[in-house]
């Protein structure tokens, strides 16, 4: 499809920052959806009431601009103590080492997957693109976003699932590759053997949907953007080069794994939440192996987790820390938003 993603949602460029949950807010959005482009804001680890201040903020900063809000569409394990119990013996090392007592473990960060609570919250700002992750929500959740003249985006990590989601009411696909950073959003099978990269599958999901297609995973400059484009697709998702922006919320443990060499090593692994997500190799990830049979279902792992990180962070350690980063880190730098953003557009 020859239709581009500024004629689509009346945008400057082609260009969606990725909603990276934990490492930005309402700023980064703001700032690239002034400078052009479409910023996004994660909210699947949002209360409603916070979400509400957020989107009162990007609504405020950017008027009439068009941004995009992002769910996850997972859906809620139930509790299971044995899972819990083994997550904890293979944990205890380093409960022991840092001084975690394990009887204060708490349920973690929640990752919560798109609800009619959500949608509430969402309905008086109508936002002109609402993206999800794991596929898609009930169809009287997605009945209730297209109601309001939203745009509906999901990634898609192969042809299959591309093809799922225009037959369930996407009207745009994320064409999802291996290289990208954070959680993978597969959906239709957990065989990451399926999983291929960026410039391998764009193309067969071009030729695959008659919507547009933006490419994301290992974009990081302006050379990639060219490439991605060259090859059909309409635009252009982009995360891990705004992570050392002013604007992210990154932490300094975070930055200065990214900025070191560590950073050319990343994984997939599931320690972290309970479902595989790319990120820098660390002590955890090493000793522990990145993939465990012993996590427990996403988003449960990170209870156990939590306590572990923050304890390891107060020494100034990221041993226990979910370090996200695609594969290829070298677009990022501490510049503004908006500076990186008209760089990395700028052989359009």
């Amino acid at each position: 499809m020859a239709l581009t993603l500024q004629d689509w949602l009346s945008i400057d460029w082609p260009l969606i920052q990725a909603p990276m949950a934990g490492v930005q807010g309402s700023a980064l959005a703001i700032a690239v959806g002034q400078a052009g482009g479409l910023g996004s804001l994660p909210c699947a680890m949002l209360t409603p009431d916070a979400m509400k201040q957020e989107l009162s903020r990007i609504r405020e900063a950017l008027g009439g601009k068009p941004y995009n809000v992002n769910f996850f569409c997972h859906a809620q394990p139930a509790a299971d103590a044995q899972a819990e119990r083994g997550w904890r013996e293979a944990l205890a090392p380093y409960y022991a080492e840092f001084d975690v007592d394990p009887a204060q473990i708490g349920s973690g960060p929640g990752r919560l997957p798109f609800s009619h609570e959500a949608a509430d919250a969402l309905e008086d700002f109508k936002p002109a693109v609402v993206s999800f992750h794991f596929g898609l929500p009930t169809p009287d959740l997605l009945a209730r976003v297209k109601a309001w003249g939203a745009k509906v985006l999901s990634s898609a990590t192969t042809v299959e699932e591309a093809c799922w989601l225009v037959a369930h009411g996407a009207d745009a696909v994320i064409a999802q590759g291996l290289e990208a950073g954070g959680h993978r959003g597969h959906f239709l099978t957990d065989d990451l053997s399926v999983q291929m990269g960026t410039m391998a599958l764009l193309p067969q999901i071009v030729a695959a949907v008659d919507v547009p297609v933006i490419a994301a995973g290992g974009i990081a400059d302006a050379e990639g953007v060219a490439a991605a484009m060259g090859m059909g697709a309409a635009g252009v998702q982009i995360g891990t080069a705004y992570m050392l922006c002013p604007e992210s919320t990154t932490s300094a443990i975070h930055r200065a794994a990214l900025q070191s060499e560590s950073a050319r090593h990343t994984a997939l692994t599931n320690l972290f939440t309970g479902r595989p997500a790319r990120g820098i190799v660390n002590r955890l990830m090493r000793e522990l192996g990145p993939i465990s049979a012993v996590a427990p279902a996403f988003p449960l792992a990170t209870g156990a987790i939590a306590p572990l990180r923050a304890a390891a962070e107060q020494r100034g350690l990221g041993d226990c820390s979910p370090s996200w980063a695609g594969q290829n880190v070298t677009g990022c730098r501490a510049v503004p938003a908006a500076e990186l953003t008209r760089e990395l557009v700028r052989y359009l």
